[in-house]
């Protein structure tokens, strides 16, 4: 490391800023500098070497030059220096896990109940035990990569359970915490196995016969209830905050405009959800047979028929009234959800206009009907397939005869 600093040599034969310190038995470098107004002072723990005096010269350089660019950050250099938490950039020990119980107290008061209830059992679930007790200024790229690439999951689930942590992470920064999110450097599509990325998602409509089976063993409110919901597309938190004032008996048209979601009432799930349905002749047949239960003494059109209330979750419909109406039916079992799917489905392969079935159903666009209905646009009811609904034949036979004349073929 070269000769010791001889003890007493003239401290103006040191470079500029750069100090030597005694103590009582040793000795070590200081550098000083100006930044922001204040004299900083911060000790090296390095023997005053002539090569370490080199070394701290060269240190304070590259501080200085870090200053006057606007880059300098005091725990960059100085991690556990006083000052460092004087300008901001004191480094934090605080940890993933806290970060996430915090973010969950804010979003209690600031975000919807079904989301928070979502958020909470990704956390939970996932986040907390992986890196609940990692620091946040520890947590790296190659952490989070390695954790997905185990993760037999879709896409969307793991893009589901990152989004708390993303949020969190990009708090972080703001907070001068990390500089960095590191999620910003984990590219999902590269992760994922193939299989596993692939939605399950399933379009599984009710076949006309299991509509009739299942319309024809229901009765009362229940029948009502699905009735509408086949023949209207509404989602079931639609449903559940149906309302009898939603209802323009002149027009012939229902008005969504709210959810219940978590017994929590909130807007639709989009802005094209607020959405006014037509309703087809079997919806309005339910609702005038559900006048006689609800209408004149609530304001909620569905109700728990055994209850005598509203409807409170998706849940307690599917327990209470759909799964035991399938196995009353003999019905092959799908969720309640499916209903809005049979309504989709019947209305494309009675051919009516995309455009309109995607604003009936409250999406902004036909590429939702498009990307899951797809397969309904040709009329399945047909045994021969999709039928043309103009005659290109003599199209064809047009062209042959110019071709042919012209020689072109």
């Amino acid at each position: 490391m070269g000769g010791t600093w001889k003890q007493g040599k003239p401290v103006t034969d040191l470079p500029k800023g750069v100090i030597v310190r005694q103590h009582k038995h040793t000795a070590s470098l200081q550098i000083f500098f100006s930044y922001r107004g204040v004299d900083c002072r911060e000790t090296l723990k390095l023997e005053p070497t002539k090569q370490n005096v080199k070394y701290a010269a060269n240190y304070r350089a590259e501080i200085l030059n870090r200053i006057e660019k606007g880059t300098f950050r005091y725990s960059d250099y100085f991690p556990d220096s006083k000052r460092a938490k004087l300008f901001g950039h004191n480094v934090s020990n605080v940890t993933v896990g806290e970060l996430l119980a915090d973010f969950m107290d804010l979003s209690d008061k600031t975000r919807e109940a079904s989301t928070v209830r979502g958020y909470g059992g990704v956390i939970k679930a996932h986040l907390r035990p992986q890196f609940g007790h990692v620091r946040v200024r520890d947590l790296t790229p190659q952490m989070i990569r390695s954790w997905v690439t185990g993760l037999q999951l879709t896409a969307k689930t793991v893009r589901n359970i990152l989004t708390p942590l993303r949020l969190v992470l990009e708090q972080a920064v703001n907070d001068d915490v990390i500089d960095k999110n590191p999620l910003d450097k984990v590219v999902l599509n590269h992760l994922l196995d193939k299989k596993a990325s692939q939605s399950k998602f399933e379009v599984d409509p009710l076949s006309p016969e299991e509509i009739n089976i299942l319309l024809g063993k229901a009765s009362g409110q229940i029948k009502n209830l699905f009735q509408f919901a086949i023949f209207s597309g509404l989602r079931t938190s639609e449903l559940i905050g149906l309302q009898w004032g939603d209802i323009d008996w002149v027009k012939g048209e229902v008005k969504v405009q709210r959810a219940v979601v978590e017994r929590a009432e909130k807007s639709t799930k989009t802005e094209a959800g607020i959405r006014s349905v037509v309703l087809l002749p079997p919806a309005l047949a339910a609702l005038k047979a559900q006048k006689n239960h609800t209408f004149l003494h609530a304001q909620f059109v569905f109700h728990h028929p055994k209850k005598g209330d509203r409807w409170l979750t998706d849940k307690q419909i599917r327990e209470s009234a759909w799964k035991p109406l399938l196995k009353k039916c003999g019905i092959r079992y799908r969720n309640p959800y499916q209903t809005r799917h049979t309504y989709a489905s019947l209305l494309i392969s009675g051919g009516e206009n995309l455009w309109w079935i995607a604003s009936q159903m409250g999406h902004v666009n036909i590429e939702m009907i498009l990307k899951h209905y797809g397969k309904w646009i040709p009329d399945s009811s047909k045994k021969n397939g999709y039928q043309m609904v103009t005659d290109w034949s003599k199209f064809g036979k047009n062209f042959t005869d110019t071709a042919l004349k012209h020689n072109v073929c």
